[in-house]
């Protein structure tokens, strides 16, 4: 019960500093590089990215694809006509590079955008992968993101993501309040987990989807923006040898993102920072100066957790 009744405490610090703005906080810089999810887990690509054309169309490159999934890629040229087939156990695509349509399983169809060679890499319309090699595929406008497969999302419960006990995390332990379950008892210990983790669920609570670093578009100032499917879980900045930072959730900011996601906000410099390990500091000024770059792990607090933390390493540092 402390432990919530802090978080509440600082979330509406942070509220009433930020103001009725936060509403308008929007993602900075140009859009986000497209990246190809295959059941959950987003694939590498060496060298030519996925990118959207000018008219819209989501281009993945074919090769990696169908070779993941399974598939043989095979290339010819009779002449200047460039041609690529992709075979699998059940189905068969012929393609010609600059047309718009391909035979798939000896059917032609039409994409309405030209199969293209770039950077020696050949790339197709997103529908023609999931026609041609028969999986479900989706496009995902929030986070720039292209599902194949399945959404079985990796647990942080799964034995690939290793306990690191708290006696091995003491450094960043000074605030033993936020490494607390809902019922005050110590966890016992902390998953720690990357950005390229994600998309993953905590235990068998939330799935976070992403992480970033937006502006809020009436006070520039930076906050931390994480894609959850829950609202308004809080997180904390962990530094080394020193208080962690506790942010509540910015909640007139949240953004329904209509696909049972959402946006949740959370202030790189809050008030709150006046709360060291449940005591609360008015004199204590030092909150002002405070960067994200600062910390080295942002924990991803959630009620739901009853054995572990989940700590990120910071990306943005």
């Amino acid at each position: 019960m402390k432990k919530l009744m802090l978080a509440v405490l600082a979330g509406a610090l942070s509220v009433s500093l930020m103001g009725s703005g936060v509403k308008s906080a929007s993602a900075a810089g140009s859009p986000k590089q497209v990246e190809v999810l295959l059941n959950t887990i987003k694939m590498k690509f060496p060298d030519a990215k996925p990118f959207q054309d000018a008219q819209g169309s989501v281009m993945v490159p074919i090769r990696f694809v169908s070779e993941a999934l399974g598939a043989k890629v095979t290339y010819s040229k009779e002449g200047k006509v460039s041609k690529v087939g992709v075979y699998s156990k059940d189905h068969k695509v012929d393609m010609t590079i600059g047309q718009t349509s391909a035979l798939v399983d000896g059917q032609k169809k039409d994409y309405g955008t030209q199969i293209m060679l770039k950077q020696n890499r050949t790339f197709v319309p997103l529908r023609l992968v999931s026609e041609g090699l028969g999986e479900k595929v989706e496009w995902d406008k929030i986070g720039r993101w292209v599902w194949i497969g399945n959404k079985n999302f990796r647990s942080t419960d799964d034995k690939e993501f290793k306990l690191t006990k708290l006696s091995d995390f003491k450094a960043y332990t000074k605030s033993d309040n936020v490494f607390r379950d809902m019922a005050d008892e110590m966890y016992n210990g902390v998953k720690i987990i990357k950005e390229t983790d994600l998309p993953i669920q905590l235990g068998d609570s939330q799935v976070v989807y992403s992480i970033d670093i937006v502006k809020s578009s009436i006070t520039k100032d930076d906050q931390v923006q994480i894609r959850s499917n829950h609202r308004g879980n809080p997180i904390a900045f962990l530094i080394k040898n020193n208080y962690a930072k506790s942010r509540g959730v910015l909640d007139p900011a949240f953004i329904n993102n209509g696909d049972k996601t959402g946006m949740n906000y959370y202030p790189v410099v809050s008030q709150s920072d006046k709360f060291q390990n449940g005591e609360y500091i008015q004199s204590y000024t030092g909150w002002m100066n405070f960067k994200i770059t600062q910390a080295d792990y942002i924990l991803l607090m959630d009620g739901d957790l009853d054995k572990y933390a989940v700590a990120i390493v910071n990306p943005f540092k």
